[in-house]
């Protein structure tokens, strides 16, 4: 019994395009745009400098490694370009799109990893040479003779690839979701949206690993198209990436904190328990935050709150720490285990009660002005966080408070 063969099953009828249409989905200028495209962008990835910092390291690492995963993407286009002139190619191209979407797809989930929180190098590294061999054997399978091995291989790399994307999509969740935490304690709330592109690229990236697959199945004419859609992502991901690079400084910051954990805190807590008992603990008496310590940064804080300091929105955590005279991992833990409450909840009530005072005192000023001078930078978020505190809009608590 003749067993069917996968090549006979991607080899769909082509559909028959005329006029611009058959211009603009012309396979062999479809994949030119895509070389140009992905080699151009790796050029100018390459040849953006961006400062050696501790600031900068992850991102300069990021930056190199998406400029390779498009050069080594304009390379496989080249290929898939040289052997259009054979037979079955619509059959080979299908495999070549595949093998294209699955290296650069996990080398770019490691980039935006990278970029929130440093990686493993030598995991990464595993995961793409595993995926690179079943890619060479993927594409050597086309040579072969018809017949189950060919199934076989094609079903294997197919499970392998999905396998990694699911463990990459749960990775980068991971990833972010601590990223923002990080910015959250570090940052002013409305920070977060600066982050947002990260996580819609990958989403971006997440689809345009989905639609390989939708495609091997699809007729042949929509190659084309695939290969058009892959330029115009990485068109749209390098610019956010590249904008990224010069107008967030401030979360460069972030990326570089180092905050304390919660668990980290509740160990040093015992580890102060442990020593007024007596018991010998390893850890040096700087790192501890004696009730001197936690005094000293009481009265900063009343000074710095008496001079309604809370009110600039454009200051990190480490100038604050600063005009404390303190550090950053201090005033963390100051907070934590003093007032029971993270810094940013305690600076965003501070600036809703601000804001209360100016709503009444100043009936004629305008909401964007009120939320501008109590310390929000963005509307949404004063309504939002207005609305979550006190339990009304500020238009709604101004009326039923005024006099």
């Amino acid at each position: 019994m003749r067993v069917p063969d996968f090549y006979e099953f991607l080899t769909q009828p082509n559909y028959r395009m005329s006029g611009l249409a058959s211009l603009v989905f012309n396979a062999e200028l479809s994949l030119t745009i895509a070389i140009v495209t992905s080699f151009v962008l790796a050029f100018l990835l390459f040849l953006i400098n961006v400062p050696s910092s501790e600031h900068s390291r992850k991102l300069i690492k990021a930056k190199n490694t998406i400029a390779m995963c498009f050069f080594i993407s304009s390379i496989l286009f080249f290929v898939c370009y040289t052997y259009s002139g054979i037979e079955d190619y619509e059959v080979f191209s299908s495999l070549m799109m595949f093998v294209v979407t699955a290296i650069s797809s996990a080398i770019l989930s490691f980039s935006l990893m990278n970029l929130l929180e440093e990686g493993d190098n030598d995991k990464f590294f595993l995961n793409v040479t595993i995926i690179a061999i079943f890619s060479c054997i993927l594409v050597r399978s086309f040579w072969m003779e018809r017949g189950v091995m060919r199934w076989a291989i094609l079903i294997g790399s197919v499970i392998l690839y999905i396998v990694n994307c699911l463990i990459h999509i749960v990775l980068f969740h991971r990833t972010y979701l601590r990223s923002v935490q990080k910015i959250e304690q570090y940052y002013d709330e409305e920070e977060n949206n600066k982050m947002k592109w990260i996580r819609f690229c990958y989403v971006m990236m997440m689809l345009t690993q989905m639609f390989v697959l939708v495609y091997m199945l699809l007729p042949r004419g929509f190659m084309k198209v695939y290969t058009i859609w892959y330029a115009l992502f990485m068109l749209y991901f390098s610019a956010n990436f590249i904008s990224f690079l010069g107008s967030n400084k401030l979360l460069l910051d972030a990326f570089a904190y180092k905050t304390l954990s919660g668990q980290e805190i509740i160990q040093r807590i015992e580890r102060r328990k442990r020593m007024k008992k007596g018991a010998k603990d390893s850890q040096p008496l700087e790192s501890q935050l004696t009730e001197q310590e936690m005094n000293k940064i009481d009265r900063s804080l009343v000074k710095w709150v008496k001079e309604k300091r809370f009110r600039a929105y454009d200051k990190t955590r480490e100038e604050i720490a600063k005009e404390l005279n303190t550090s950053k991992e201090m005033l963390h833990m100051f907070f934590v285990t003093r007032m029971n409450v993270d810094f940013k909840t305690w600076r965003t009530r501070l600036r809703i009660e601000e804001a209360k005072n100016l709503l009444l005192d100043n009936p004629e000023m305008s909401i964007n002005i009120v939320a501008e001078l109590s310390g929000f930078s963005d509307r949404s978020n004063f309504h939002r966080q207005f609305t979550k505190i006190v339990g009304c809009s500020p238009k709604q608590w101004r009326e039923s408070n005024g006099k």
